[in-house]
């Protein structure tokens, strides 16, 4: 009598569980008011693609200043080349420094959508400085109040000032916003999980775009229209961008801040190493890791077992001490598979970043170098000239064409001679390009010699 009454409650129980969890998403998201977000009227492409706006608005932005920036402090500020190089290497180093700051508040305090806000709105205001440190020399110095305002060296600090914003606030808000995008599919799901990979796919084409428009465009507005316009433009798509991504609050899916990724590198070698001593348990799945679908670190999902690197592994040996008390445990003692593996996937990446690094710093190089060759070129096509920032989309057009050519062409060639594994196609593409752009580097630096010797 017992069992026949419970079976209509457990149906009744297990159809509106399918139903919520089909309702709502099952990575833990909320969305603007911290309920569980709903499937249908949260994320997904009409999220995303806000994000994508934003992103190619402040991109956009923040290449037209770094394409043509060589001719602004050359021209304008009268640098020499070398310290007109020296500026804007440290300049761009800058802003590539600054996405660990927006990362680590997003992670671990403020959110992704937060940090960003608030980057978009320094941005915004190192615009505005750039914009007013180019429109001070054509403010009217007749009365003597302005004298002191539109001197060349307030200017200057101004402009430098305004620089250094830029590079904080766009550096700052990048991982944020690309990641919110990314959040906005269901990993739990399979059909949002594809969607996630076509959304990096349009990401770096949009980018692309927006180099395109930018060092073509907007650099010629800079160049024959004067740098008030040109900055003016720019201020504008900043603004647009930071509207977009605001007014979309609506429809995101937001992940709560899940602590600071340091702090939980350094418990995994912490307890690593008070483990030294103790064997790793034959079976995998003995290592400590939190029951169910949750993980322990708010916003992620847990991550699976993989082999090598063993001696992480022991940060989640489980003690005896530790079966007693399961919920006085101490981070610093035992760690779960999922920190485990977030520390392993860091020490992977190593190799990469340390090959591409050397190429980043000989590409730095060749970014001033470049444009610095254009200025002494002959760019006149009939009577357009064509301004020197100008040239370093080239690369921009064949990424734009190769693109499509590589994913649907080349990729499925080179599965042919492999195990088609996407894996091992990423870094072998990988290893070609390296190869690539060591011979594109070799080749400027043969050029390079025989332009500076006609240049004088």
């Amino acid at each position: 009598m017992d069992s026949t009454d419970k079976g209509p409650l457990l149906e009744k129980h297990s159809s509106s569980s399918l139903q919520s969890s089909a309702e709502y998403t099952g990575d833990g998201s909320v969305c603007i008011r911290g309920s569980p977000a709903c499937r249908k009227d949260t994320g997904n492409w009409k999220a995303c693609s806000l994000t994508i706006v934003c992103s190619f608005c402040l991109y956009l932005a923040y290449i037209s200043i770094s394409k043509n920036l060589v001719s602004y402090l050359t021209k304008v500020l009268h640098e020499t080349n070398v310290v007109a190089a020296r500026d804007v290497a440290t300049w761009r180093g800058t802003s590539y420094l600054a996405p660990l700051l927006g990362a680590f508040l997003a992670d671990s305090y403020l959110g992704k959508y937060r940090t960003a806000l608030i980057f978009c709105t320094i941005l915004f205001l190192g615009m505005m400085m750039l914009l007013l440190s180019a429109a001070l020399p054509l403010i009217s110095t007749g009365h003597q109040a302005w004298i002191v305002l539109t001197g060349p060296v307030s200017s200057q600090y101004i402009f430098f000032v305004g620089l250094y914003m830029v590079a904080l606030g766009y550096g700052a808000q990048k991982p944020c916003v690309v990641s919110f995008g990314a959040d906005q599919f269901d990993d739990t799901d399979e059909v949002e999980r594809t969607k996630k990979s076509s959304y990096f796919n349009w990401y770096y084409f949009t980018l692309n775009a927006a180099s395109l428009i930018s060092g073509t465009i907007i650099v010629w507005v800079q160049d024959h229209e004067g740098w008030v316009r040109g900055f003016a433009i720019s201020t504008a798509f900043v603004a647009l961008g930071a509207c977009t991504l605001f007014f979309g609050s609506d429809t995101y899916r937001f992940q709560k801040p899940g602590g600071s990724p340091l702090a939980r590198v350094c418990q995994v070698l912490v307890a690593s190493t008070r483990n030294l001593g103790k064997d790793l348990p034959c079976d995998s799945t003995a290592l400590y890791e939190f029951l169910g679908q949750g993980s322990a670190i708010q916003g992620s999902r847990k991550l699976e077992h993989t082999d090598g690197l063993n001696f992480f592994d022991r940060a989640a040996i489980v003690t005896p001490s530790g079966c007693e008390s399961p919920h006085q445990l101490s981070t610093w003692k035992i760690c779960t598979v999922t920190q485990v593996e977030e520390l392993k996937i860091l020490v992977r990446m190593l190799p990469i970043w340390s090959t591409v690094i050397l190429h980043s710093t000989v590409q730095e190089h060749v970014f001033s170098t470049f444009v610095e060759q254009g200025m002494v070129m002959e760019k006149h096509l009939g009577s357009f000239e064509i301004p020197a920032a100008s040239f370093q989309s080239v690369q921009v057009i064949t990424v734009l064409l190769l693109i499509p050519f590589y994913g649907r062409v080349l990729v499925a060639v080179f599965r042919n001679f492999t195990e088609d594994d996407r894996h091992y196609a990423a870094a072998t593409d990988g290893s070609r390009l390296v190869f690539l752009n060591a011979i594109n580097d070799v080749s400027s630096s043969g050029g390079e010699q025989p332009v500076a010797d006609r240049t004088g």
